[in-house]
């Protein structure tokens, strides 16, 4: 016969309702009643009925993260592993099974985040990208569902958004060429329509400014977050009648790139070029030569936003009203790719 909950609880003694509450992490049970009731549950070989739950609760204790590309391009950029990997342990660990979904473009991803929610698949939702106008974001805001926003939104500025200072973080990587000597500095950006590569961008054009240094309009050019954007534009820099000596780089894997591209024209790092990356990953330190990167904290920004979705979701009044807007911290982790100090006067 199959263990029951009535049977858990008589063996913990509580009662079968503690034992429901301890199933859906409910704030107001302690963790030593907690500890007690999930021992008791591997003692005797109890497993709930999810499907009999769902019907109760209606809920899924399912998430989904909704990925911003095929899953073939997606996963050759260690970024979104690493971003998944904090979604999935924080999930775990408050009882949620995590489910991804990915569309070729945004009609389909709106029909994939449009049937999990609409068929009650799953509670909520992440979306690992922000993008200006997205059917997506308005889609979920409209239909008021739970879901967080890894970046900044631009029309939507009452939903849950996990995100890394951008701007700043982008004039933090340009002011420390600037430092090293650095005027003529360049930018490998991402596509225009993300909100992430405009902040960059924009961080990058007020360090500029604020040292009084030029910004030429052939020293900036945009692409996709792949080795190969970064490997195309080396051959249209490194020809330019004045080139820059140094490059701020959206991403480290188009930095990847950037590298490959300056080997094969014959070009050091940091003697011809030096540059400064985003996001840190770890092959950037394991680079010839190891590249300077932002520190955006990957890991924490996956596992804030599956916190905060999971919080949302519960409703969690103990806690009380939650913020909005929450921001990881940035470092910068100075490598050799930008130690050659310069003057250009």
């Amino acid at each position: 016969m199959a263990v029951t909950i009535k049977d858990v609880a008589k063996k913990a003694g509580v009662s079968p309702s503690t034992v429901s509450r301890v199933l859906s992490n409910h704030p107001r049970i302690s963790t030593e009643t907690s500890q007690r009731v999930k021992a008791v549950m591997e003692q005797l070989g109890y497993h709930p009925n999810i499907m009999a739950k769902s019907l109760v609760s209606k809920t899924t204790n399912s998430i989904c993260v909704l990925l911003p590309k095929p899953a073939e391009e997606l996963f050759s950029n260690l970024f979104f592993m690493e971003l998944i990997r904090g979604i999935v342990t924080q999930a775990n660990r408050s009882g949620y099974d995590v489910l991804l979904s990915s569309g070729v473009n945004e009609k389909e991803e709106l029909e994939a985040v449009s049937r999990l929610l609409n068929g009650r698949r799953v509670d909520g939702a992440i979306l690992l990208y922000s993008r200006k106008d997205d059917p997506v974001v308005d889609f979920l805001y409209e239909h008021k569902y739970p879901f967080t926003l890894i970046g900044r939104s631009e029309n939507h500025h009452d939903i849950l958004t996990v995100d890394t200072d951008n701007v700043q973080a982008s004039y933090d990587a340009t002011k420390h060429l600037i430092s090293m000597g650095h005027e003529r500095i360049g930018f490998v950006s991402g596509p225009p329509n993300l909100v992430v590569s405009q902040d960059r961008l924009t961080g990058y054009r007020n360090a500029m400014s604020d040292s009084g240094l030029q910004v030429r309009s052939e020293w900036i050019v945009e692409g996709e977050f792949l080795q190969e954007s970064g490997y195309r534009a080396m051959s249209f820099f490194m020809n330019l009648p004045q080139r820059p000596t140094a490059l701020v780089v959206v991403d480290d894997m188009v930095s990847f790139g950037v590298l490959r591209g300056l080997h094969e024209l014959k070009f050091k790092v940091p003697e011809d070029l030096c540059l400064v990356s985003f996001n840190n990953i770890p092959l950037s330190e394991l680079s010839t030569p190891p590249i300077s990167s932002i520190d955006i904290g990957i890991y924490h920004l996956g596992y804030t936003a599956s916190q905060v979705l999971i919080q949302s979701i519960q409703n969690d009044s103990v806690t009380g009203p939650m913020p909005k807007r929450h921001i990881i911290p940035h470092r910068l982790m100075v490598r050799e790719s930008s130690t050659f100090a310069v003057s250009n006067k």
